[in-house]
Order: C-alpha cells, then sequence, then structure tokens
C-alpha cells in the first residue's frame, strides 16, 4: 500500500489535466479545427469552470460524510468520461464540447477539494500547512511538465493523442487510502 501523502500527488496532478491540456489549449484547437468558432469554442471554456466552481459546494458536503475515496475515483471516471465523449462526438463539435465541459466540470468539482481535504485528513496541525504547500507545488509543478508533454504528444502523435493521456491519474487513485477518526 502506498503512503497516504504521496498517494495523492498523482490525482492530484491527473486532476488538473482537464485545465491544463485539453480545455486551455487542445479543446480551443480540437473544435476549431472541427468547425466551432470563438463564440462556442469561448462558451465550453466558460462551462467547466463554472460547473467545476459551483459543483464543489456539494460535493465537499458529500465527502463529509461519505468519505473521500468514492468522490476521487468517481470524479476520475467521470472526467475520463468527458474526454472520450469529446473525442467520441467530433462529427458533432458543439455536442461534444459541451457535454466534455459538463462531465469535466462535474468530475473535476468531484476530485479538486477531496484531495485537498484528504491532505488535511492525514496531516497532524503541527504540520498540515507543510503537507498542503508539497502537496500543491508538486500538482502544480505538472502545469509546466504537462504542457511539454502535451506539445510533444500533439506534435508526435497527434492532438487525439494528447488529449487522451490526460485520464492518466484515474489508475494512480486506487492507491488513496481514507482517513479514519483515531
Amino acid at each position: 500500500m502506498a503512503p497516504p501523502l504521496p498517494a495523492r500527488r498523482q490525482p492530484g496532478r491527473a486532476d488538473r489535466q482537464p485545465q491544463r491540456r485539453p480545455t486551455w489549449g487542445g479543446f480551443p484547437l480540437l473544435f476549431t479545427d472541427h468547425g466551432l468558432g470563438l463564440a462556442a469554442v469561448g462558451l465550453l471554456k466558460g462551462l467547466y469552470p463554472i460547473l467545476w466552481g459551483l459543483g464543489q459546494i456539494p460535493t465537499g458536503h458529500l465527502a463529509d460524510r461519505i468519505g473521500r475515496k468514492p468522490l476521487v475515483i468517481y470524479g476520475m471516471l467521470v472526467q475520463t468520461v468527458g474526454f472520450v465523449l469529446a473525442l467520441a462526438l467530433l462529427e458533432r463539435p458543439l455536442l461534444a464540447g459541451l457535454l466534455s465541459a459538463v462531465f469535466l466540470g462535474l468530475g473535476t468539482a468531484m476530485v479538486h477539494p477531496d484531495l485537498i481535504a484528504s491532505i488535511s485528513d492525514h496531516a497532524h496541525p503541527t504540520w498540515r500547512t507543510n503537507a498542503l504547500g508539497t502537496y500543491r507545488f508538486w500538482r502544480d509543478i505538472g502545469y509546466a511538465a504537462d504542457a511539454l508533454v502535451a506539445g510533444i504528444l500533439t506534435d508526435a502523435l497527434g492532438l487525439t493523442a494528447a488529449v487522451l493521456t490526460a485520464a492518466s491519474g484515474f489508475l494512480a487513485a486506487r492507491w488513496i487510502t481514507e482517513h479514519t477518526k483515531d
């Protein structure tokens, strides 16, 4: 079994991938290549963070009731469905973009607050700020690393391959442990 704090790093990095790879660069290119205009791409770009932001309110409350791990795992599964829908429905790019934005936004709302809360659950109050800072550093360093990986993959294998790799953290989520109250 992996240690509780390092086990959250890859899911945390993967949770941020919807912002890094697809929605910042990949999805606008993908959907404009399939005929969407600037206004439609702007709608898709705005829908994802609205759903993510508003969705954190009920999902954070739910995680306090049922535990962090189920929401992290199912949230990553929902994000994965969003990536698949974006590619599977490209014959109708607006529908593909809307559905992917909805699934990515809701999935991120399920994952994001629970990973941060799980760090707090496992960290003693005397070192909790250091644990959160370390977690956020390793999670957020992925912005630069994922931009490089996405560019290399897009050049080598095409945009579709780069979008598909954004679901990598789902496998790592199995190492997350629940915190039991002492």
